[in-house]
């Protein structure tokens, strides 16, 4: 069976857990649109985290590769557009690293897009009662880094899709940061499997406006 690989990161900076790998682990052997799901908790570390990406994709050869990370303060699942080649890191990292306006890759493009069908996943997951949004900014920390990074080590995989989707906060982290928006992990879950599931059986995406003013 064809495999998936879906990511998520272990806890940072003042969090004891990471709603992005709380919610990849449900999914852990899960069967998605005829797909077998592999899952890996990554490292929030530049450079070690690409290095455990590059790794998972050699010993589970997906189809198919979608990271997950969290966006505390965001409202609703954001499908990423775009990773830019750039670390500028606002804290350190877990180990102690902040990068500031270095690049992910020496000598790479300037920016790649996303390869999955980001407005069918929308759709999908909108349909399903799941708050979604295209996002046009992964920001400049690891989840970039980590998405800049997959869509570098797949450029000449051309069967091999891959992106990156933030989540928000958990209720139990959201408690700590007054009025900041949270999704159940069983919520986010659920939209991880309709997200894949809508990425998996689509060929071409739909034309949907998803877009921002600013």
């Amino acid at each position: 069976m064809p495999r998936v690989l879906l990511t998520g990161f272990e806890p940072f900076g003042d969090e004891a857990d990471n709603p992005s790998w709380d919610a990849v682990r449900l999914l852990e052997g899960a069967r998605i649109a005829g797909h077998r799901v592999a899952t890996r908790c990554l490292a929030v570390e530049f450079g070690r985290s690409l290095r455990q990406l590059r790794a998972a994709i050699r010993e589970t050869a997906p189809a198919l590769v979608l990271c997950v990370g969290l966006a505390g303060g965001r409202a609703q699942l954001s499908l990423e557009r775009i990773g830019i080649n750039v670390d500028d890191a606002r804290i350190p990292d877990n180990a102690g690293r902040q990068p500031i306006d270095v690049p992910v890759v020496e000598g790479g493009p300037d920016a790649y897009f996303s390869t999955l069908p980001l407005k069918a996943m929308l759709h999908a997951l909108r349909a399903a009662g799941i708050p979604a949004e295209v996002s046009q900014t992964a920001g400049t920390y690891v989840c970039n880094h980590v998405l800049y990074g997959l869509m570098h080590a797949l450029r000449r995989q051309r069967r091999v899709r891959g992106g990156f989707i933030h989540v928000p906060y958990s209720p139990a982290q959201a408690t700590a940061h007054p009025g900041a928006a949270s999704l159940p992990t069983a919520t986010v879950a659920e939209g991880l499997r309709v997200a894949l599931r809508a990425a998996l059986t689509t060929t071409d995406d739909l034309r949907l406006a998803a877009g921002a003013t600013h």
